[in-house]
């Protein structure tokens, strides 16, 4: 039976009211039902203003009930007040490929569908987050024909006519801390006029036009039926507090004084107190009712020009009064003159639509102010097994139960956009390599972290009631970024033979017409070529080869400057004066085996800035008889080209490589060639591999 009971709370402007049931066939009986005023004005106009004092109250309600039925409570049913109410009515409708049978998964995704319009309109509309509290559908249509009842039918398309009921986030957020502060999950959420009117006017009643007014301490909640359906909602922030202040003004008590004198100048003759100066009156009931005429007849105006406006400019065929502020004298007369109705067209109702509830809690007396709560316990069963609620990002949803609910289901609700779920790429970079096009793509983000209450998840993981869910968003990775080095096309190097050495030459690089060094970053667009083939001036610079008094043949050919040395071509640099009968290699190598030997040279940053490795290299030696000896060597890493002298020893890499011999006598110098310690006077060789640093 534990398991088949209901908790459902009022959270009034005046009172917190709980009542514990069960619905038994057609009945719902109450085993337990305490009223707990607050003990200061923690609520104004049905806000909470006071979390802490609110909570507290409605921790000691539950405990009085807990006693009462004989386990603790965890769920409770709620409902908010009107306050700060925006409703909106969409038209929805959902196609199907086929005829179809309809199912209820099918109306209530239906439902949905037209609740998210409306959510999506008050977005729109408005710069505060709203919350979604209610809703009714007002009609239902097959083939766009009215029908009472899709399920069981067969069509190609259904639709229907949504009214949602929207408060602000706040509003919501203040009722759901209050109660979790009283160490309670909140089971169901609804609007105080929708369980009021589940109560007050029965179905077959709905196709009456007729208006139900809730009037509570802080908000009178109003909600209009017509044509079998509810069609609209609102209210005032007016209501019975407003004539208890009028008491406490006229007769100079306080706000509580004044709630227990107007209650009992509707049971008594006369009704004794004293007032702030702490002097004695005796006040005939009848004088108490006549002091606050003026405000009851404010408030009823009000309310009836509400109701003729959400009902299309004309008054209602009648109207139900529930609520403890409907009491008050002359309210119900009030409301008939200024809708101009009859006056037993309006009526206080309390007992006579509580014939389907029983109390088996002795004591309790069947009254307006029950039809609240009990309509708040009852829409929990018309919710039960459709709907949960949960909380994801501080946002309060409504969700189909289907039992397959996920993180993701609830993403998708609150519109999460679904690019900040998973890890999203850098900014892609554009380019062109010799007029082809090329994309490389960004660096990859980090996925979303999810948790639900308080672990670690994933978009897959099942949610259910009350769930709290967190979804930090997903990065975004670093933009693509590429240096020209970084081509393929730069690393393959073009090979010339020079002298009868092979040597590997980086090609060079335009960008966007300019020459550029390898370090260069690529932007977006970038256009670059790869050159095949140097000039004949840019190959000698790079050789750093003084060429004044020099022949350059290209290919056996004498060559200008200008001319292009493409991969494998052979360059000759001879001295304009030698004797014809020296200058031929053939003659100098002849009996040897002619070997080409490899020699790599670091590409430049311009044409006019020499290799890193040879631009600290000293003129070229005046021309003698013989060529110069050019040789390739590695000093501590670093490639250089020695090409002034005909031979070389140790000591002439002071003259190319920096090295600081200030150090002398502080350091032991390390020299060696090959890995074998020599001394400055050691001769060099191509390809030497030379070690020269103080340790």
């Amino acid at each position: 039976m534990n398991e088949q009971l209901v908790f459902g709370l009022d959270i009034g402007t005046r009172s917190i009211v709980g009542s514990v049931g069960y619905l038994d066939r057609d009945k719902f009986k109450i085993v337990a039902h305490y009223v707990k005023e607050h003990e200061t004005r923690a609520m104004m106009d049905g806000q909470i203003h006071d979390i802490a004092q609110v909570s507290d109250s409605i921790a000691i309600v539950r405990k009085e009930l807990e006693n009462i039925v004989g386990y603790e409570l965890k769920d409770v049913c709620i409902a908010a007040a009107g306050r700060v109410l925006k409703t909106k009515t969409v038209r929805i409708d959902y196609e199907m490929t086929d005829e179809t049978l309809i199912t209820g998964e099918h109306i209530y995704a239906l439902d949905l569908l037209g609740v998210e319009k409306a959510h999506e309109s008050i977005r729109n509309e408005e710069s505060q987050r709203f919350y979604c509290v209610g809703y009714s559908v007002i009609k239902y249509y097959l083939n766009d024909y009215v029908i009472t009842n899709l399920e069981g039918h067969k069509g190609r398309k259904i639709s229907a006519d949504v009214l949602a009921t929207f408060l602000p986030e706040e509003v919501v957020d203040g009722l759901y801390t209050a109660v979790n502060n009283a160490k309670l999950e909140v089971a169901n959420l609804t609007l105080e006029p929708i369980a009021a009117i589940n109560i007050a006017i029965p179905e077959n009643y709905r196709l009456l036009n007729i208006a139900l007014v809730d009037v509570g301490a802080g908000t009178s909640d109003i909600s209009i039926t017509r044509d079998g359906s509810i069609v609209a909602y609102g209210m005032i922030p007016r209501a019975g507090d407003e004539i208890t202040e009028s008491i406490a003004g006229r007769y100079l008590i306080d706000f509580n004084l004044a709630e227990k004198i107007k209650m009992d100048s509707a049971k008594k003759k006369s009704v004794t107190f004293k007032d702030i100066m702490g002097l004695k009156q005796k006040v005939l009931s009848e004088d108490i009712r006549a002091s606050y005429g003026t405000t009851v007849d404010s408030i009823t105006k009000e309310i009836s020009d509400k109701i003729t406006e959400l009902n299309g400019g004309k008054p209602v065929s009648a109207v139900f009064v529930v609520g403890g502020g409907g009491k008050a004298e002359g309210f119900i007369e009030g409301i008939a003159r200024h809708l101009n109705i009859p006056s037993e067209r309006v009526a206080l109702r309390g007992a006579e639509v509580l014939g389907a509830v029983d109390f088996l809690q002795e004591g309790i007396k069947k009254d307006p102010l029950l039809v609240t709560p009990i309509g708040i316990c009852l829409n929990y069963y018309n919710q039960k097994n459709n709907f949960i609620l949960v909380n994801i990002n501080e946002q309060h949803i409504k969700m189909y139960d289907n039992s397959k609910l996920t993180v993701l289901d609830a993403a998708m609700q609150i519109d999460f956009p679904n690019e900040s779920l998973f890890p999203k790429r850098g900014k892609e970079l554009n380019y062109y390599v010799n007029d082809n096009k090329r994309m490389l793509r960004g660096e990859m983000g980090e996925p979303a972290v999810i948790t639900v209450n308080g672990e670690t998840a994933n978009i897959n993981t099942p949610i259910s009631k009350n769930d709290k869910i967190v979804i930090k968003e997903s990065t975004t990775g670093p933009a693509a970024s590429l240096r020209v080095e970084q081509i393929p096309e730069y690393k393959s190097e073009l090979k010339v033979i020079v002298n009868d050495k092979m040597v590997n030459c980086p090609r060079f690089v335009e960008v966007n017409g300019s020459l550029v060094s390898g370090t260069c970053r690529i932007r977006d667009n970038d256009r670059i070529k790869i050159l095949d083939y140097y000039s004949v001036a840019q190959l000698v610079e790079f050789l750093d080869i003084d060429i004044e008094d020099k022949e350059i043949y290209l290919n056996n050919v004498i060559a200008n400057l200008n001319d292009s040395v493409y991969e494998n071509f052979t360059i000759k640099i001879e001295d304009k004066f030698a004797e014809e009968e020296s200058y031929g290699y053939e003659e100098e190598y002849e009996d040897e085996f002619y070997e080409e030997e490899e020699v790599t040279v670091k590409a430049p940053v311009s044409t006019n800035i020499k290799s890193e490795s040879v631009k600290n290299a000293p003129p070229p030696a005046p021309a003698k008889e013989e060529a110069n000896s050019l040789i390739v060597i590695n000093v501590n890493g670093k490639t250089l080209i020695l090409n002034s002298k005909k031979k070389y020893l140790f000591v002439d890499i002071l003259d190319v490589y920096p090295f600081d011999m200030s150090l002398a006598g502080k350091k032991q110098l390390v020299m060696t060639i090959n890995g074998v310690g020599c001394t400055f006077a050691d001769e060099l060789s191509d390809g030497d591999i030379i070690e020269l640093c103080w340790r």
